[in-house]
């Protein structure tokens, strides 16, 4: 097999059961460490509930991905444009970040939107935004390459998550986040990975521990150490008095709009 993102050898270095009953290799790029499955047949299957079952962390971690992201789009961006929160699950990270005051929209192809409804990114209208997030999405991707030119298209700006390997990998029977009982994480990156991903797009990659950025804009890397050894959440708490919440407007934008359909 050849590297999904870097095009290098990427040879055979497990075999694990997925799903509980399929026997699914994984390959690791010997230049960029970047860790895929073979091509993923079960993938169908595996979303057939989009947020699985053994997902008790869903809600705490909305709570601070939120919190993060409000501090990172202060300090950073342009925090009175439009976002988009792609991949966006049930739509509360996006609910949330309209309750902090920024102007949100969601988009999911396999989740139904269930409290940002109203919200959803049309695209008959611009498609541009400040930025967008992927948080818990990158794992899931069948090819990086091909997902983040998608993003892309939205906005050069990118925040999202993803758990990094360590060296050497994690054994498969250890790291939770494998998670090969529900079969939707099919890539796992390293630092290196992440940043030739960047790279092929002529972007600039930062992390904080499993916050991520890639973006065109040249951040201070001074800042950013100093916001992964420091608390965001207290950071959050220091700078909430700027957002203004939409909440009340959008409770009318929406009763509005319910009253005229």
């Amino acid at each position: 097999m050849n590297c999904k993102i870097c095009n290098s050898s990427a040879p055979l270095v497990f075999k694990e059961k997925v799903l509980k009953k399929y026997d699914v290799e994984f390959y690791q790029c010997d230049k960029c460490g970047f860790l895929f499955s073979e091509e993923p047949y079960w993938i169908e299957e595996a979303y057939g509930n989009a947020i699985t079952y053994s997902d008790s962390g869903i809600i705490l971690r909305n709570i601070q991905f939120s919190k993060i992201c409000s501090v990172t789009i202060d300090l950073f961006f342009n925090r009175k444009d439009r976002f988009l929160d792609y991949a966006g699950g049930y739509g509360l990270f996006t609910r949330m970040m309209r309750d902090y005051g920024f102007d949100f929209y969601w988009t999911d192809k396999y989740c139904e939107n269930l409290f940002a409804k109203g919200f959803e990114h049309d695209e008959k209208v611009d498609s541009k935004f400040e930025i967008v997030t992927a948080f818990e999405v990158f794992e899931h991707f069948v090819d990086p390459v091909v997902e983040l030119e998608k993003i892309l298209s939205f906005s050069n700006n990118v925040i999202f998550s993803t758990e990094l390997l360590s060296q050497p990998i994690p054994d498969p029977k250890e790291w939770w986040y494998y998670s090969f009982i529900h079969g939707q994480h099919i890539s796992f990156y390293t630092y290196k990975s992440l940043s030739l991903l960047a790279k092929r797009f002529n972007l600039n990659f930062y992390s904080m521990g499993n916050i991520h950025i890639i973006t065109d804009k040249k951040l201070n890397e001074f800042l950013l150490k100093l916001l992964k050894k420091a608390s965001l959440a207290f950071l959050f708490d220091v700078l909430k008095f700027r957002y203004k919440s939409k909440t009340f407007d959008d409770h009318l934008l929406m009763s509005k709009s319910a009253s005229q359909s």
